[in-house]
């Protein structure tokens, strides 16, 4: 059977790991890997090791759903030494420039007082000659910039820290990605190859075109039958993609959960957010089989671990034009290039500005602002988009704020009024030191921490994001309470929830001033 033509099963899943982690942007890209792994991943294994019990029960705890806990059962708690014991002796030189950023923000802390920064470059650690620049801004303050493209070629990235597991999606929650490490399992498919591997693209375009088991082989360089067999398992002789993945006339988009849209017309198609279930058999949800054959962007709006998904975006590797992305600020530590660390993957990368537009075959994307929902960090790797499509105005909002609605007036006065509007809600998101806690050299008090959440709008600022764009229908993203997503979110919510309720009034007000609104969950089509 190995010759006979094969497709990709519907239910093929990918989870990329670094060290045994989860890969997300803040622990590929160099310095900010460096810093993850230094001062998050491995106090979380060595407090796993002194307390193995209170981690498996901590992760079993719905109350604690989204904590840094390791979920892996006490058996394996040699798997977890080894991997402690790996890492501090193969990333050494990640952990001791960790060790250097540090060292260097205190150093800039203690003896930047407004003079002259030239005497301080002798006193930086070794690890970063070269890799940055201290300047100040105009009230003084100095920072460290790091020259990223350096970084890439620096001890702090090593590419043989990636590997990839490949299998069946379980149709139960996966563990939680930011916490639990994925260990060698005997019924999944474990190959220690970079993500930028040309094997993977070959895997997963086999979901739209048929290759061979052989060939596939060949392609992932596998060196043993038990390998080929789990290959097998992920392939079948029929394809499961459905018929009306494309369209014939008009416009059409579909909600595919969290913030992805696909939005299409017969000339061209435009993903947003990918995040997409593999769970073909759930039902009330779209699939990879529900996706068109190719994609002329991806439009990415941040880089938080649930809009940037890496298993998402290495299965359209290939079937893609260009990815959109954010510029970020070159250099600051909390904001690094969401471009440089997709092109090491091996996408073709388009960066924008606000206002940059970019066409399409039959239409245009203009990048628009972002504003807050990064725990007021200078991340200006953010932005909303603007899609003009079929003779729609879509504004693809993502998780911006309304904070100060009159930006969104300025948008209305360039691009004009938006006919459809897509904004988060997530109005009570995550504390500061939730997902940037490895990055603060300097401690903050849980207070301050606490004041500073990853939050979009509320009822009243998604109001007035509205009122100034003159959308006539705003649709609210489900926001992490799709069940297939779990191990991504850990959110709970429940029917007191503030954000929910946040969500009722907003539809309460739209209903007030002629709005046509609604708070999605599951699939949603819209054709004209």
């Amino acid at each position: 059977m190995s010759d006979v033509p094969r497709f990709l099963r519907s239910k093929a899943i990918i989870e990329p790991l670094v060290d045994r982690f989860y890969a997300w942007h803040h622990t590929v890209a160099p310095v900010q890997a460096s810093m993850n792994l230094a001062f998050l991943q491995v106090p979380m294994l060595e407090s796993y090791l002194q307390s193995p019990q209170v981690h498996i029960a901590a992760g079993g705890n719905p109350e604690l759903r989204g904590g840094y806990f390791v979920n892996i059962p006490e058996e394996r708690v040699k798997d977890i030494r080894d991997l402690l014991a790996s890492i501090k002796r193969d990333r050494a030189p990640m952990l001791r420039f960790a060790e250097a950023v540090a060292e260097a923000e205190d150093l800039v802390r203690q003896e930047a007082g407004g003079f002259a920064l030239t005497p301080l470059y002798p006193k930086l650690p070794p690890e970063l000659n070269g890799l940055v620049e201290i300047a100040y801004d105009t009230d003084n303050q100095a920072s460290l910039r790091f020259i990223e493209p350096l970084t890439y070629k620096s001890d702090a990235f090593m590419e043989d820290r990636q590997s990839v597991q490949l299998s069946i999606e379980p149709g139960h929650e996966r563990p939680f990605i930011l916490s639990t490490p994925r260990l060698r399992s005997p019924d999944v498919l474990d190959l220690p190859i970079p993500f930028r591997h040309p094997g993977l693209q070959e895997l997963f375009r086999a979901r739209v075109r048929p290759t061979t088991a052989e060939r596939l082989r060949e392609a992932l360089e596998l060196t043993d039958e038990a390998q080929f067999a789990l290959l097998d398992g992920l392939l079948s002789s029929e394809s499961s993609l459905n018929e009306d993945r494309h369209i014939g006339s008009g416009g059409r988009i579909r909600y595919f959960g969290h913030a992805c849209l696909v939005l299409q017309t017969p000339e061209a198609s435009i993903i947003t957010d990918p995040f997409i279930s593999a769970d073909s058999d759930a039902g009330g949800r779209y699939t990879y089989d529900d996706l068109p054959d190719h994609a002329d962007l991806v439009l990415i709006t941040h880089g938080h671990q649930d809009h940037i998904v890496l298993e998402t975006l290495l299965q359209l590797r290939g079937r893609v034009g260009t990815v959109v992305v954010p510029r970020s600020s070159r250099g600051n530590l909390c904001d690094p290039s969401l471009g440089l660390y997709l092109e090491h993957l091996g996408f073709p990368v388009t960066e924008v500005d606000d206002f940059t537009e970019v066409e399409f075959p039959g239409g245009r994307v203009t990048a628009t602002p972002f504003l807050g929902e990064h725990a007021d960090l200078d991340i200006r790797g953010k932005s909303t988009y603007w899609v003009e499509l079929a003779g729609r105005r879509i504004f693809v909002g993502a998780d911006s704020s309304g904070i100060d609605p009159t930006l969104y007036r300025y948008v209305r006065s360039h691009l004009g009024a938006a006919d459809m509007a897509f904004l988060g809600m997530e109005c009570d998101g995550a504390p500061l030191t939730w997902l940037y806690q490895a990055l603060l050299t300097k401690p903050v008090t849980k207070k301050m921490s606490d004041s500073r959440k990853l939050s979009g709008s509320n009822a009243a600022q998604a109001g007035a994001i509205v009122t100034e764009l003159g959308a006539s229908e705003a649709y609210i993203y489900a926001m992490g309470e799709e069940e297939w997503l779990g191990h991504v979110m850990a959110t709970s919510y429940n029917e007191d929830s503030y954000q929910l309720r946040q969500i009722e009034e907003f539809m309460a007000w739209s209903a007030d001033h002629s709005v046509k609104a609604e708070h999605l969950l599951g699939q949603r089509e819209w054709r004209w």
